[in-house]
């Protein structure tokens, strides 16, 4: 998917080579990282990030607001597959609310008679006028994961900018991140709730090469910045219980306040 408010450039990126294809994680838009978030603990063979991002959902609700908004609530669909990989009952919807601003809300919900935990992200797409120029402020002084430097510890100095291949976790990051884009003249902001990490991705030119489906220099016009529950920050939920990741991007002007 992307997502542009009225005359504005797209916010969410998607690639011109993504393979739509069932099965396929897409390279755009806004994939969902679910039960678990990279590898998973014990069973290789399981799909990275889980399997919430290439399953099918099923279309719960749709409303069209007073406002012009739209409102969509769409439930994953599980199966033999899915059940294989993760055996706890639970339910996983995604509520969305379309309009000036995008709002999401990745509700998960524990149907069972015992504790669950589950890592999960957002792992959304930022379309950049070029990367190299963007900063991203919000995560100044917190703990990383730089795993491209095999996973070496680090702490931010600064805003995040982009002059290589960049693929971090940052933890203790429950606050919100703006991306500052001085070739489009905007700021995205990205305000959140119920996620304690978040992570910055870019491939680079090698990786996105490798790749196959970002497009010719693709990896200059798109920025990942996802709100995530990685690593330590996982999440536990009671039988019962819920819990919600939500954010909402909203768009200005460069210069406003911040």
């Amino acid at each position: 998917m992307t997502w542009a408010p009225k005359g504005e450039w797209p916010v969410i990126w998607l690639s011109k080579d993504a393979k739509l294809a069932p099965g396929k994680s897409i390279r755009g838009g806004v994939p969902i990282c679910w039960p678990w978030f990279g590898p998973h603990a014990s069973e290789a063979k399981f799909p990275g990030h889980g399997f919430a991002r290439t399953v099918p959902w099923a279309v719960i609700d749709t409303q069209k607001l007073g406002n012009g908004a739209t409102r969509l609530v769409f439930r994953i669909v599980q199966s033999d597959v899915t059940r294989a990989q993760w055996p706890q009952a639970s339910e996983l919807e995604i509520h969305m609310l379309i309009g000036p601003t995008l709002e999401i809300d990745l509700v998960t919900r524990n149907t069972s008679t015992s504790a669950i935990t589950v890592g999960d992200a957002l792992h959304t797409y930022f379309e950049v006028g070029d990367v190299r120029q963007a900063k991203v402020h919000g995560l100044d002084g917190c703990p990383y994961i730089d795993k491209v430097d095999g996973g070496a510890r680090k702490q931010q100095s600064g805003p995040v900018s982009i002059a290589g291949e960049v693929d971090r976790i940052y933890l203790e990051s429950s606050g919100d991140c703006v991306i500052d884009d001085p070739v489009l003249g905007r700021r995205i902001r990205i305000a959140k709730q119920g996620s304690a990490s978040s992570v910055v991705w870019n491939p680079w030119i090698e990786k996105a090469e490798k790749m196959g489906d970002l497009g010719d220099n693709g990896y200059l016009n798109m920025l990942c910045v996802e709100s995530t529950n990685a690593d330590t920050d996982v999440v536990n939920i009671a039988p019962g219980a819920e819990h919600h990741l939500w954010v909402r991007y909203s768009v200005e002007a460069l210069g406003g306040a911040d």
